[in-house]
């Protein structure tokens, strides 16, 4: 069974023209993995010092990419969204 992850671009919200494949994975951990990583550049490169949890996941929500994954039998296995905001404050927390 394959796993295919598509990312969708935030900023230009249900236009299927900015849509792209990143790639097909064996397996589903591969490919919550690779959803995991798409948000995290974002949120890594576009975190600043003293940035609020809200301020980050907002500027994700507007400019980010929002990766899903598609295949046989998947229904939902990871929200992009909902790790953002989990990312956000964990970032936001840890920084000095």
């Amino acid at each position: 069974m394959a796993f295919t992850v598509y990312v969708d671009d935030n900023f230009h919200y249900r236009d299927a023209e900015e849509r792209y494949k990143l790639g097909e994975y064996e397996t589903l951990d591969a490919a919550i993995a690779a959803c995991k990583g798409i948000v995290d550049d974002f949120l890594t490169t576009n975190y600043k010092p003293g940035m609020s949890a809200a301020g980050l996941c907002g500027q994700y929500a507007a400019f980010g990419e929002d990766p899903f994954i598609a295949g046989a039998g998947v229904t939902s296995p990871f929200s992009a969204w909902d790790y953002a905001r989990q990312r956000c404050e964990a970032i936001c927390r840890s920084a000095p």
